[in-house]
């Protein structure tokens, strides 16, 4: 979002408060906060990140169980602390997640300042769950100046929860760059590719038994997992039992430019989740030229829309491996004559490349004269988890 928003500001800098969650005692908690202001004064430095903005780590421990409101009042005093109880130097602050990027930057912004906020996170449900969160979370939507949803999947929860808010919560996508395609296109679907953590939500059980599946009726096919979650193991043990371990390969968390990279040697992303309120993987995958096989699991049918057939395809969630082995099928057999990716490339492009979501946020932080007062183009801040 950084790079993609580069045009709008002259300065900016990204604060990255990453909670550090560990089950420590309360006294042992009581004596790591007591340290902790020095330590963090003594460790703050400052270096680059894309399109020359500043960037900021600001680490903040957190005892595991507290709830998010919790999380989110001690990561606003950490940043209050890094930045010496001065308020953020910008005029515009933009926030990712509600509480965590949210709260933490209206409780460091300057009172002239307007704030930005863009919900994505899957666990909403959870937050909104906790009385102590959701009364957070109402008084966020409140004070912000703009409250954005990645998607409808996640402005329902919102809209459900806050129906007084309902007017106030519009749309701004995740911005995703078109800037390197594949160099040679995908001519069979013979190297399947899963992005994303190895956990029940993602189905990548699921995937796995339908790979197998497939592989009884085709011996080229392969299969990568990036990325690594609690499944790891169970998955490649299983992998053993089903006779393809020789055949499915295990990368782990990788930085985001081998993904891409990875994206692009392989034929098929299938992205098998439960729930997504976007989907990045997807629109990545048709960025980068390659198909995609998906769950309608919220966000992907919203991001595909109209385009699902020429993108790759689309299939229901269900518990059972056969639908993603189906839907693969029919893939195959309409690949390559009735698939259009340079058509569902330009219209994703349209949608959510680095210019198209770089102008929407422009509009909304600096909008024409008229609107507000200030129409130049000062810094601005990001604030939140980087994720």
């Amino acid at each position: 979002m950084v790079e993609a928003t580069s045009s709008a500001w002259r300065r900016a800098t990204v604060y990255h408060v990453d909670r550090w969650s560990a089950g420590v005692s309360a006294p042992q908690h009581e004596a790591i906060m007591r340290a902790y202001p020095g330590l963090l004064t003594r460790a703050l430095g400052e270096s680059r990140t894309v399109a020359g903005a500043a960037l900021r780590y600001v680490p903040v421990p957190v005892c595991s169980g507290v709830s998010y409101a919790e999380a989110a009042r001690q990561q606003a005093e950490a940043l209050r602390t890094a930045l010496g109880g001065t308020p953020i130097d910008a005029p515009v602050v933009h926030a990712h997640v509600g509480l965590s990027g949210g709260w933490t930057a209206l409780e460091n912004a300057r009172p002239d300042a307007r704030v930005f906020v863009t919900e994505h996170a899957t666990f909403l449900p959870s937050v909104l769950a906790q009385p102590d969160s959701r009364a957070m979370y109402d008084e966020v939507i409140s004070r912000a100046t703009g409250f954005f949803a990645v998607g409808e999947a996640v402005r329902s929860v919102l809209a459900e929860a806050f129906p007084h808010h309902a007017g106030r919560i519009g749309f701004m996508p995740n911005a995703i760059s078109f800037g390197a395609p594949r160099e040679q296109p995908v001519t069979a679907l013979r190297r399947w590719l899963y992005v994303g953590s190895l956990n029940e939500r993602k189905g990548v059980g699921l995937l796995l038994e339908a790979f197998a599946r497939c592989r009884a009726e085709d011996q080229s096919l392969s299969l990568t997992f990036v990325g690594e979650g609690r499944l790891h193991a169970s998955l490649a043990t299983r992998a053993a039992q089903l006779g393809v371990a020789d055949s499915v390969t295990f990368v782990g968390s990788v930085l985001p430019d081998r993904a891409l990279r990875l994206i692009r040697e392989h034929d098929l992303l299938i992205h098998p989740s439960r729930l997504e309120t976007f989907g990045m993987t997807i629109v990545e995958a048709v960025a980068a030229g390659t198909p995609v096989l998906a769950t309608r699991c919220g966000g992907p049918e919203e991001t595909l829309a109209g385009i699902e057939d020429a993108a790759g395809g689309l299939i229901d969630v269900t518990d059972d491996p056969d639908t993603i082995a189906a839907g693969y099928r029919r893939l195959r057999d309409r690949f390559p004559h009735q698939v259009d990716l340079s058509y569902a490339r330009s219209v994703l492009e349209e949608r959510y490349g680095y210019d198209a979501v770089g102008r929407a946020h422009a509009r909304a932080w600096f909008p024409p004269p008229g609107d507000v007062a200030s129409t130049t183009q000062p810094s601005f801040a990001v604030a939140g988890p980087l994720e």
